[in-house]
């Protein structure tokens, strides 16, 4: 097969011209050649010109030649099985025959186009290609080995699963042991490609590696003080993967790995550093940390720390010496996308809101994100965070001598890493700082006003991870001063200390809560001001932070003279995007808060927002029938519109109650939402329940007609995989039944299996617990008959799951229920009264007719076993319980 094929000339130079104008800064000139391209394509033996040009055109420059094997590559990638066998089978020669080109960049093109071969489901077809490549590996020639191992170590990382399979006749049992005895060998380029193969199987515990894990280890021992940089990070990242996957085999060796990883994470190459410090952080995460670590801290502590400190390179990229960049628009690629948290109905406890199956860690160490997103400092700081939770106050001996010294110090570069460390270790170290906190607030609120915008941004994000402690404190001394100089930093001329302030701010509301209330007219004058001032990426975190203000201070914001100053800025914002702005999500979700906070105050303005989330639903719905017929002409429509608008729909409703009825009856909602309950995306299925259930507690008249065909889809999302989904749904149940008194019976066949075995599952969060507990209440409430006799399946997780939530509404509801049921079927809770007792107890002031149902069950049951056997019961009781039920109920 030996080029049996040969390039015309005239073809030849009209493709080389081509190559040449490719390489043209000029736009049109491109568009221009990427139409010749695509017109070439047509030519079958157009791919042979690019290979001869890549492989055999010796004459012609690096760039141009490397440039044709890119064309080649992207050919193979989209047109490949339509290549004639002539020509795949000249293009696979020619790569085979040159893969030890003299020339490093031709060598690693010639690499990815038998990689992107490989890749096209060709390592089947090309079985000749892994025996040659490591056939190459042993060439007396330096550039054919590296060639070799270049293109072994692209098809390694590509293809990593189809190596480890039966498809192959399992190559790697050749492979690793081969790979292994290069990583003696004596070019350094060629050790690093040899353990970077190897290293693509660790995680997947590769049979074929598992079976020479001792040979690799002893062999990266060996390369431990390697001059090579690449080789180094090789190691520390081989290292770290094998903490996660073979633990049992590093033990024997920790102490010298954990003193070899010290002196890596200090290496002079940054990237080296970086995957030594990783290692930390894999380490924190498991259980033997404490025990292997401990004796290293006095070491690790301050090597962490000064990993911490800004290189000079970040605070070039970081712009550090520009202090006003206020006024400079931002750059739309550096706008992350935001996802939007859907609506999740919960109970509210005395902490506020509890889902915690969906805790966000929103101050995540994010201070300077716009640099090359992962750096040495960023990790040094997440190390010293996780072990801060691990050492917990053991901690602090060898912190605070080093934060003494930081926080104080006089360059800015290194009371600025101080800082970081002290918002670092705030939640691990909590307890211990106590003491040292009432002196370095105030000194922090100091470093707010600090002349470095990057001790300003970094002085927000520390002092809002110690924001809990400061509204434990008396307002005066610590929280208002600490508010006010945020919100001076929210309207700071710099754009990264707007950012953080503001962040900071929205963190710091959610401790607060109504704390706020007298500073609101203060706070919302800043919060409106920052409108006028922020660029792009900012408004977007203001939203938040007027969304979170409305979350904690609830109805308190509606006055008059707040909703003056809040909505005309918010609306103008609203009426100004366009239905396609993805700017939209953040608005509605601050819409959503607001309105739930302001509600009859946001009645001015609920028709057009309401419209406007109506037609945004159905705008999303119709699309999706439109990509459904013709995935071709129409594509899929971004469903987050449809979400973010039936949230905010659910908001309004919360807070207008009966006041929404006019905008419901003259809107086709309904009809949106039983499509919006079956889509197959399970966000947008649980922000429909949410809005089913404000929509019949506010205005079920229009609910009602439309019962029949929505229990049916209730009752098939009780699936406690998708825990959000089933929350939201059995709390829309649960809201159904008060609203259909004795008409709910046809329906209680249709849910009631599905909730008792939720609640009697092991593993179900407490919050869907709480919700199931409450609807089985609220069924058996309303039809008792059906439910009571089902009693003793689920009255003892009942009782266990609502004793810990406060008096409410809900809660007096679900207790109605159990009451009743107990009198339809009193032997269904015989066995478990202990439970119903200590339940009962819970209540600190049930209604006196709700008292009037326990006391009577309780004496009842009494009477029923007699004065000897109930003081024999009563004496398991716990005595605050027997002396409660004593105190209340007299027995």
């Amino acid at each position: 097969m030996e080029c049996k094929w040969k390039p015309d000339e005239r073809g030849l130079q009209q493709i080389l011209q081509l190559l040449k104008e490719s390489q043209s800064p000029d736009t049109s000139t491109q568009r221009s050649v990427q139409q010749k391209l695509e017109q070439l394509n047509q030519y079958p033996d157009f791919n042979n010109y690019l290979i001869f040009v890549l492989t055999k055109l010796k004459s012609e420059d690096e760039p141009t030649r490397s440039l044709s094997g890119l064309i080649l590559k992207n050919n193979v990638k989209t047109h490949y099985q339509n290549f004639p066998n002539g020509v795949s089978d000249f293009i696979k020669n020619e790569c085979l025959q040159n893969i030890g080109d003299s020339s490093p960049l031709i060598r690693a093109t010639v690499g990815i186009l038998i990689t992107t071969i490989a890749s096209k489901g060709e390592l089947q077809n090309w079985p000749e290609l892994l025996p040659k490549l490591c056939l190459l590996l042993d060439s007396e020639d330096y550039n054919t080995c590296e060639g070799a191992f270049g293109a072994l170590q692209k098809i390694c990382e590509d293809s990593a699963e189809i190596l480890d399979s039966d498809m192959l006749d399992r190559p790697l049992n050749v492979m690793i042991p081969k790979f292994l005895q290069f990583f003696k060998h004596n070019s350094p380029k060629i050790r690093s490609h040899a353990i970077a193969c190897v290293n693509q199987f660790i995680i997947s515990r590769t049979q074929a590696l598992m079976l020479h894990i001792d040979p690799f280890i002893e062999n990266l021992f060996a390369l431990a003080g390697d001059e090579e940089p690449e080789v180094r990070k090789n190691v520390c990242r081989a290292l770290v993967m094998l903490l996660e996957v073979r633990l049992d085999r590093l033990i024997p060796h920790m102490h010298n790995i954990i003193e070899y990883m010290l002196q890596r994470t200090q290496d002079q190459d940054e990237n080296v550093a970086l995957e030594a410090c990783e290692f930390w952080l894999t380490l924190a995460e498991l259980p033997v940390c404490k025990e292997v670590l401990c004796g290293h801290l006095p070491k690790l502590i301050p090597v962490l720390v000064s990993g911490m400190k800004y290189s000079e390179i970040d605070i070039i990229l970081l712009k550090g010496d520009v202090e006003e960049d206020e006024a400079i628009p931002d750059n739309e690629q550096d706008i992350r996308p935001r996802f939007h948290r859907s609506r999740t109905v919960a109970q509210k406890h005395d902490g506020g809101e509890s889902i915690e199956e969906e805790e966000d860690d929103e101050d995540e160490l994010d201070d300077d994100e716009t640099i090359s997103d992962w750096n040495l400092r960023k990790c040094s700081a997440a190390a010293l965070d996780v072990l801060a939770n691990v050492f917990r106050d053991d901690l602090l001996l060898h912190i605070l001598p080093l934060l003494k010294e930081l926080l104080f110090h006089p360059e800015w570069l290194i009371k600025e890493s101080g800082i970081l460390v002290l918002g670092a270790i705030a939640e691990g170290c909590m307890q211990g700082m106590i003491p040292y906190l009432p002196e370095l607030i105030p000194h922090l609120v100091q470093c707010l006003s600090d002349k470095k915008a990057l001790v300003r941004s970094i002085t927000c994000w520390t002092l809002s991870r110690y924001a809990h402690w400061v509204v434990s404190q008396p307002p005066d001394i610590y929280l208002k001063p600490l508010m006010t100089e945020l919100l001076k930093r929210i309207l700071d001329s710099n754009k990264r200390v707007q950012e953080a302030a503001c962040s900071a701010f929205a963190t710091l509301e959610e401790e607060a809560c109504t704390e706020l209330v007298p500073y609101l007219a203060f706070i919302l004058n800043t919060l409106v001001f920052a409108f006028s001032k922020y660029q792009h990426k900012n408004l977007l975190i203001l939203y938040d932070a007027i969304g979170t203000l409305a979350d904690s201070v609830g109805h308190h914001l509606n006055k008059p003279e707040y909703i003056q100053m809040l909505m005309p800025p918010l609306i103008q914002k609203w009426n100004q995007l366009k239905d396609e702005d993805k700017d939209l999500f953040p608005l509605l979700e601050c819409l959503s808060s607001v309105a739930t906070a302001l509600r009859s105050g946001f009645l001015p303005y609920c028709e057009p927002v309401y419209q406007r989330c109506v037609s945004l639903v159905q705008k999303t719905l119709a699309q999706a029938v439109l990509h459904q017929s013709q995935p071709e002409l129409y594509e899929a429509p971004d469903k987050d519109f449809m979400i973010v608008a039936l949230d905010l729909l659910s908001g309004l409703a919360e807070g207008l109650g009966g006041n929404i009825e006019q905008l419901v009856a003259r809107s086709s909602i309904l009809t949106l939402m039983y499509q919006c309950m079956q889509d197959k995306m399970p966000e947008v299925r649980q922000s429909s329940f949410a809005l089913l259930g404000d929509l019949t507690k506010a205005c079920f008249q229009h609910v009602k007609p439309c019962i029949a065909n929505f229990m049916p889809i209730l009752g098939t999302n009780l699936n406690p995989e998708l825990i959000s989904v089933c929350n939201n749904a059995t709390w829309a149940i649960g809201e159904i039944s008060i609203q259909m008194g004795s008409e709910m019976q046809p329906y209680v066949p249709v849910v009631l299996q599905q909730l008792m075995e939720i609640i009697n599952r092991p593993s179900t969060p407490k919050t869907l617990l709480e919700n199931t507990a409450i609807t089985i209440g609220r069924l058996g409430y309303v039809c008792p008959q059906e439910v009571a006799p089902m009693l003793q399946q689920f009255i003892r997780p009942w009782c266990t799951s609502l004793r810990n939530i406060r008096d409410n509404e809900e809660k007096d509801s679900a207790f109605r229920g159990i009451c009743t049921m107990i009198t339809v079927n009193p032997g269904g809770v015989v066995q478990d009264f202990i439970f119903f007792c200590d339940a009962v107890a819970s209540w600190m002031n049930p209604k006196d007719d709700l008292r009037e149902m326990f006391y009577k069950i309780l004496h009842g049951f009494k009477n029923q076993v007699g004065d000897e056997n109930w003081r024999r019961f009563s004496d398991q009781f716990p005595l605050p319980l027997k002396e409660r039920l004593a105190t209340f109920y007299g027995v």
